[in-house]
C-alpha cells in the first residue's frame, strides 16, 4: 500500500474513533453522578473530553 493511502486510512480511521468517543462520552452523560462514580467515571471528566450526543 502506497505511502498516501496509507496515511488517507489511518486519518479516516483516527476521526471515525474521536467521533465514537464523542458519541459515548455524550451517552455516559446521560447516566447519573452514581452510576458514572460505579463505573469509575466523572461527570467533569467527561465534560472535558467532550460530547456529541442526541436523543433521536
Amino acid at each position: 500500500m502506497s505511502g498516501f493511502f496509507k496515511a488517507a486510512i489511518n486519518a479516516l480511521m483516527e476521526a471515525r474513533q474521536r467521533e465514537a468517543a464523542r458519541y459515548v462520552n455524550g451517552a455516559l452523560l446521560s447516566l447519573d453522578d452514581d452510576t458514572l462514580k460505579a463505573n469509575g467515571f466523572t461527570r467533569e471528566d467527561l465534560k472535558k473530553r467532550g460530547s456529541s450526543y442526541s436523543f433521536v
